[in-house]
């Protein structure tokens, strides 16, 4: 079966960096390595990839400085950041430096490959998207503006369902705080955190088994909020 998908693997660790090629190979992708940052961009200006996973702490250049002339250089590219698990800061910078996604170290193969498909997908520009859309339990008609939960209508006001619309469109991305309020709210609501917590919290009532150990609307410390597949493989891929 011929590779689907080119990704670009950076990290200084050549352990690392095999473990992830033999991983990915196997999920289907097409593999190459880069050791540095200069590397890497010397490798995108010879070969077209779909999508960057980057390391954020290397020698020399560092992971944010080499994602910004990447999303310069291939503005279309998908880049996925590695972090330090619990690097918060990190986690920001990343994108805000122009990261579609980030992962902690160390990874969980299929929490890793599902947030690579969730940027090839976004990336994909002849991708539209369907007007019905299932996941898990849920089922949401973006044209008629319903949700169903394993078959039985849930009554969500106008706001909750553009909210809960905007997150599952982009399932399996993280989308800050920020983002969120001004998509639903306007420029002007970007930093009413508060506000928007109200409305996660009212979803989570409302689209959860148990709203206070949420399967599917997945709080981003410090970040923001991402709609997540629970079904999602999460197998661990040790460092």
């Amino acid at each position: 079966m011929p590779s689907q998908f080119k990704a670009l693997v950076v990290d200084d660790e050549r352990t690392l960096r095999s473990v992830l090629r033999t991983c990915l190979t196997a999920r289907n992708f097409s593999v190459e390595e880069a050791s540095s940052a200069e590397e890497a961009l010397n490798l995108l200006s010879q070969e077209k990839f779909d999508i960057v996973l980057l390391d954020i702490n290397m020698p020399g250049m560092g992971g944010l400085e080499a994602c910004r002339l990447i999303r310069g250089q291939a503005p279309q590219i998908g880049i996925v950041m590695a972090t330090v698990r619990d690097a918060e800061a990190d986690m920001v910078r990343a994108l805000e430096a122009g990261a579609d996604d980030y992962v902690t170290k160390p990874f969980r193969f299929g929490e890793l490959v599902a947030r690579l498909h969730a940027v090839l997908r976004r990336a994909d520009p002849d991708r539209t998207p369907a007007p019905v859309l299932s996941i898990g339990n849920l089922e949401i008609d973006f044209d008629r503006r319903t949700l169903h939960r394993s078959g039985e209508e849930v009554r969500l006001t106008p706001t909750e369902f553009d909210l809960l619309a905007l997150l599952m469109k982009n399932e399996g991305m993280p989308l800050t705080h920020a983002k969120l309020l001004s998509s639903i709210w306007g420029t002007e609501y970007r930093g009413e955190v508060e506000y928007l917590r109200s409305y996660v919290r009212a979803l989570r009532k409302k689209i959860e088994d148990d709203p206070s150990r949420p399967r599917y609307l997945l709080t981003e410390p410090w970040l923001g909020y991402r709609f997540q597949n629970p079904l999602a493989d999460g197998s661990q891929v040790e460092q």
